[in-house]
């Protein structure tokens, strides 16, 4: 095959690529804007690899969108370019609306244009658009229930409304010109080359550096975690496999509440990493102001993909979790440089207003 993947310099969208390159034969085009959370340095791995390409754009660029797709000839896309934290989203919503809303609206109508131009059923029939979504889409769940796939929206961030929005519109492509797309719905990834302003890395890094450990409220907000390449297998799954114009939600089947996440990274760093005054890293745990509209509980139910596709986790959350902080401490530079430039773990999304 031949993938476009966009977002390919994210967390998510890296690890897939660098799976694809390492285990497949598949040629890759990343198409990548470069924001703060976009890191080259993801995939220094595949550098050189024949299979592999890179070219920096902004999927809200028409021309450019098009133009990629003539000449690369994708037969299948993988769209993971998104403003994707709930924090930021929170202190400047428009830039969600634009990549997320705007951004998928313009892939999505030069990937039709593409198709008119190529012109024959067959290839449109060869071609797959994925869309790689979230499970906050949901909205929020009580301490019972599973989302599935006829769960109806309820957005409660700028983040999942926006997400929302994209969803809808890749419906309507799909209903409306025949346009050929997967959607996926995903419960909470972990695991490496994770932007360290979220949960996990953010610990770890705190952690490393004694810093207080912040956590919303008093941590009882649960969810549901996926380590990132048993996401990736799934995502390749739906696209070699799935049902064109069918949602798949995938999940890791991993219902943690927050703090006990906190919890179990400063056990692990007791033992890998212990403290140089000999006490637990759980003694840097703060409980700071919860943010606002934090939905309580997420949780997926997957048992459509495993029906369907034949999809399920390998990862459990203690094996992944383990592979995760040991990570964080092998590639220490790595977030460190990001401290340096783009990211200095300041707290986000905590106004309600600017």
């Amino acid at each position: 095959m031949k993938i476009l993947v966009t977002g390919g310099c994210g967390f998510i969208g890296s690890n897939f690529i660098i799976e694809q390159i390492t285990h497949t034969e598949n040629q890759i085009l990343n198409l990548d804007k470069l924001t703060y959370a976009g890191n080259l340095e993801n995939l220094k791995s595949i550098d050189g690899d024949l299979n592999y390409q890179f070219v920096e754009g902004d999927i809200c660029d028409g021309e450019l969108v098009s133009d990629t797709l003539s000449d690369f000839q994708p037969n299948a896309i993988v769209h993971f370019a998104a403003e994707s934290h709930v924090d930021r989203s929170i202190d400047g919503p428009m830039a969600f609306v634009e990549t997320n809303v705007i951004g998928t609206a313009t892939l999505l109508n030069a990937s039709k244009g593409y198709l008119e131009v190529r012109g024959q059923q067959s290839e449109k029939n060869k071609f797959r658009f994925l869309h790689v979504s979230t499970d906050e889409v949901f909205g929020s769940l009580g301490d019972n229930g599973f989302f599935k796939e006829t769960t109806p929206y309820d957005p409660s961030s700028p983040y999942s409304a926006s997400k929302a929005s994209s969803d809808h519109l890749v419906r309507a492509w799909h209903r409306t010109y025949g346009f050929p797309a997967l959607i996926t719905n995903c419960s909470n990834n972990y695991g490496p080359y994770q932007f360290p302003e979220k949960l996990i890395p953010l610990m770890v890094a705190n952690c490393v550096d004694e810093k207080p450990l912040p956590v919303y409220g008093e941590g009882l907000n649960v969810r549901d975690w996926l380590y990132v390449t048993d996401h990736c297998d799934a995502i390749y799954t739906v696209l070699k496999n799935g049902q064109i114009g069918e949602t798949y939600n995938i999940g890791g089947y991993n219902e943690i509440k927050n703090i006990d996440i906190v919890n179990t990274i400063c056990s692990t760093l007791d033992e890998l990493k212990p403290r140089s005054n000999g006490g637990s890293y759980s003694e840097l745990i703060t409980y700071v102001t919860d943010r606002p509209g934090h939905d309580f509980r997420y949780a997926i139910d997957a048992s459509k993909i495993n029906k369907d596709l034949g999809w399920s986790p390998k990862e459990t959350f203690e094996t992944g979790i383990r592979k995760t902080i040991q990570w964080y401490l092998d590639n220490e530079q790595w977030w460190r440089n990001i401290q340096g430039g783009t990211y200095n773990q300041e707290r986000l999304g905590s106004k309600k207003s600017d």
